[in-house]
């Protein structure tokens, strides 16, 4: 194996945006909080966003939980080079989603009427797919930001990473949709034209308003139309977080564990990426064992012949799950592209705790 130029320092420089994603519990967010981290120390302006509901972020940069606002990260005590920055945040769709009224409503009267409409409260706070699109809104405005060098993204854990990823896609469809058109802001609906399957299900609508009372029709009409000029800014916005995603300066790593289970789903991963044309950029394989010690350097060793033959013992129980592990990290070499770098951060032989240990972290990543 040979020692790869610091992934925070050395590879991170030629890219503005490091997205972080894996399975749950392979240690995704310690390694975005660790590579982050020692960029930041390296002498970078970096950013690093939590889209994961759970604190584990801010708590592995030693911030407050339960604090949604940006916050600073101190460097004192690591040898920060001069230029040296690290602020971190968790998502909060609601504020992001209030900003964005705030930002692009293209009067007061239409943003007061959106941020106290029933449904709008409501549609902020309850649906993912609106968290996924606020926290490609928040990564567009810190990337905007000029005084940003460079963004690592932590993202949700398992399969929501993909739905993430997928996000503004999914917001422009909608955007192009008939359901919105239906809803009478539509190309087709601004047009007058309206197909019998339309008309047929606004009937179908109306007819429920008026056996249920609840107008929710009129409601949601009420709603949809209250963003009247702010259509074509999402789209936009949307089509520019697609291609942020897959721009070369962004580099997508997947995190993984060499496990058997884990590789499958790293697997699973890789192809969702391919499929939705995303380039994958490294496969990060964190807890990687240490070398193991021959059996020679036990049976040469001057110790009691007991704790030898424990030591033996030990060894072969280590060395079961070694050749597990290259077995393992042999089967995940066949499912990574052509040209993605293979990565390793060796097990720390501890519980991170403090910002030292994720500057260790870093700074041991090897080249497989």
């Amino acid at each position: 194996m040979k020692r790869a130029a610091m992934l925070g320092l050395g590879e991170l420089a030629d890219h503005r945006l490091v997205i972080c994603l894996g399975p749950g519990g392979v240690g995704k967010t310690t390694l975005s909080a660790a590579l982050a981290l020692n960029a930041a120390v390296g002498g970078r302006a970096v950013d690093v966003m939590t889209v994961d509901p759970a604190p584990r972020l801010l708590d592995a940069l030693g911030l407050s939980a339960g604090n949604s606002a940006t916050q600073m990260v101190s460097l004192a005590g690591l040898g920060a080079h001069r230029g040296a920055r690290l602020r971190a945040l968790k998502l909060d769709a609601k504020m992001t989603f209030d900003a964005l009224i705030e930002r692009h409503a293209p009067s007061a009267v239409a943003r007061d009427a959106i941020l106290g409409n029933r449904i709008y409260r409501n549609l902020s706070t309850a649906l993912a797919g609106v968290a996924d699109y606020m926290a490609m809104e928040k990564l567009i405005e810190l990337h905007d930001d000029s005084t940003t060098g460079l963004i690592v993204l932590d993202t949700p854990p398992a399969r929501e990473a993909i739905d993430f990823l997928d996000a503004p896609r999914r917001m422009l469809e909608l955007l192009d949709s008939r359901a919105v058109s239906l809803l009478g802001v539509g190309r087709s609906a601004s047009r007058g034209r309206w197909s019998m399957l339309d008309l047929a299900a606004r009937a179908v609508l109306a007819a429920f308003d008026r056996l249920t009372g609840l107008h929710l029709l009129s409601d949601v009409q009420a709603f949809v139309r209250s963003f009247d000029g702010m259509y074509a800014g999402f789209a936009d916005r949307a089509a520019q977080a697609q291609a942020l995603i897959r721009d070369r300066q962004t580099l997508v790593v997947l995190v993984t564990t060499a496990e058997a289970e884990r590789v499958d789903q790293a697997g699973e991963f890789i192809d969702a990426l391919s499929a939705m044309g995303i380039r994958l950029g490294a496969v990060a394989v964190n807890r990687m064992m240490a070398p193991l010690p021959r059996a020679s350097t036990i049976a040469k060793a001057d110790l009691p012949a007991a704790l030898k033959h424990k030591l033996k013992r030990n060894l072969d129980d280590f060395g079961a799950l070694k050749r597990r592990e290259t077995a393992a990290l042999a089967q995940l070499r066949e499912r990574v592209p052509s040209g993605t770098r293979l990565i390793a951060a060796p097990e720390l032989g501890r519980e991170p705790r403090t910002l030292d240990d994720l500057v260790e972290i870093a700074r041991n990543l090897i080249a497989h």
